[in-house]
């Protein structure tokens, strides 16, 4: 640690806004990585060196000039809710945290404008006021910052309706670069696509804004059902169908829904296949009488008015799912993958077929850029890293292809992302090379570069 350099950091941004606890910075230099056994090794030891909280943007700013005049790494931090290491420093350095930077700037018809350090859960509560609601957030929205999830994320609940981040749910950002002196941006349009989930290696999103939507009265059901064909095929047709307007269409196979321990009084057996939704009350009565015709039956419903009141349908999904079975036993981890829309059922039989309960299926219906997909979440029981990656090999011999999360490194993971236009945005915008260093793949690697 330089002494100096924490020093020069008191007098320009003030005590108040410099984290000197050795605890507290080893804190706020992890994210929950340990999801996955390969991360937890490799970044478990990875810590800053100095911790700034900045509480304007002007202190922001200023903190960035001096990062740029010494040379110092950054590593931007929202809630540190993402799960590869996008907010772990791997050169030491600063970490900033945004999370003082809280504010509502505005919320129009069909937008809110924030900055980036507002938890998305009290940016819900704000919109709501306006009879309005967002498109698309994670499961860990109580806890995650819109800008981590911009930057971090990809998709999550509402995603089967509206996509993921990239398909329209991101309509500006103001932009901080690393520049020898420091300039603010304002970013529309395709250029967007270089700083959505681009690890804040390209500039530090301060503002976004996003699109709202026009406020639902959503029921949260969990049907039951015997055979899991016959919930992921229900589950399609709820997918699929313009009929019903849905917020949440997420299968789990037996014996997932037991390490779901509020929900576990509820099931009758432990072989009991779920599908997770959320639903508009208009349509509720008609997903339930229609889950009849495939031997589905509702074993849970939370209504309307008791939608935000207490532990929701939303908190056993996407990467929750994960999240209880850790807690159940330390042994899961996960992968990320698409199942083909035509053959997911064949695909899944034959990784049945080859590795049994070794694997358990957890989807996630949503669209990306338009396609409508049964995306897989499915836990692994770990056994080593060779029989991980073996796994993996196999999903994309059969067409099922991961992106992998036991990974940090941007890109490399599989997600269909534009790292040419990547690279070439963080060598304008980080000529120094000081934004979250080592999380892009090498220059040369990245093709056309």
């Amino acid at each position: 640690m330089n002494d100096d350099f924490m020093k020069m950091s008191i007098e320009t941004v003030g005590t108040e806004n410099v984290v000197q606890e050795a605890d507290v910075v080893s804190k706020l230099s992890k994210d929950y990585y340990w999801y996955s056994p390969i991360l937890d090794k490799k970044l478990n030891n990875k810590k800053a060196d100095y911790v700034i909280v900045p509480d304007s943007e002007e202190t922001l700013k200023a903190a960035l000039q001096l990062a740029v005049n010494e040379k110092i790494p950054v590593t931007i931090r929202g809630a540190g809710t993402g799960n590869y290491g996008q907010a772990v420093p791997m050169t030491g350095g600063v970490v900033v945290d945004l999370t003082k930077l809280n504010q509502i700037k505005e919320i129009g018809e069909g937008f809110a404008r924030v900055q980036a350090g507002m938890r998305i859960r009290d940016l819900e509560k704000n919109v709501h006021i306006t009879d309005q609601e967002l498109t698309i957030y994670p499961s860990t929205f109580v806890k995650a910052t819109i800008g981590g999830f911009v930057s971090g994320g990809s998709g999550g609940i509402g995603s089967v309706t509206w996509g993921n981040l990239w398909d329209g749910n991101v309509l500006e950002a103001k932009v901080l670069t690393m520049e020898e002196t420091v300039q603010e941006k304002v970013v529309t349009g395709e250029e967007l696509l270089t700083y959505i989930h681009s690890y804040g290696t390209t500039g530090i999103i301060t503002e976004v804004t996003i699109p709202i939507k026009p406020k639902t009265r959503w029921v949260q059901e969990v049907i039951s059902f015997a055979h899991f064909h016959e919930a992921f095929e229900f589950s399609k047709i709820i997918a699929e169908s313009p009929r019903w307007k849905k917020r949440l269409v997420s299968i789990v196979e037996a014996p997932i829904p037991t390490f779901f321990r509020p929900l576990k009084k509820m099931m009758q057996n432990h072989e009991e296949h779920l599908i997770l939704i959320e639903i508009a009350e208009e349509d509720h009565g008609q997903i339930v009488e229609q889950a009849l015709n495939w031997n589905g039956k509702s074993i849970h419903t939370i209504g309307a008015e008791d939608y935000r009141k207490g532990i929701g349908i939303s908190d056993f999904t996407w990467n929750h799912t994960t999240l209880w079975a850790l807690k159940a036993d330390k042994k899961w981890t996960y992968l990320q993958n698409f199942f083909s829309l035509e053959k997911g059922l064949a695909q899944m039989e034959q990784i049945k077929e080859r590795f049994g309960d070794e694997i358990l299926f957890h989807v996630e219906w949503l669209k990306d850029r338009g396609k409508l997909i049964p995306a897989g979440l499915p836990l692994i029981k770990y056994e080593s890293k060779e029989r991980l990656y073996e796994i993996i090999d196999f999903f994309n011999e059969i067409g099922a292809s991961v992106n992998d999360p036991h990974t940090y490194l941007l890109g490399a993971g599989g997600w269909n992302l534009q790292l040419e236009a990547i690279t070439k945005k963080k060598r304008e915008n980080d000529p120094f090379d000081l934004l979250n260093q080592e999380k892009l793949p090498a220059y040369d690697a990245v093709k056309g570069i």
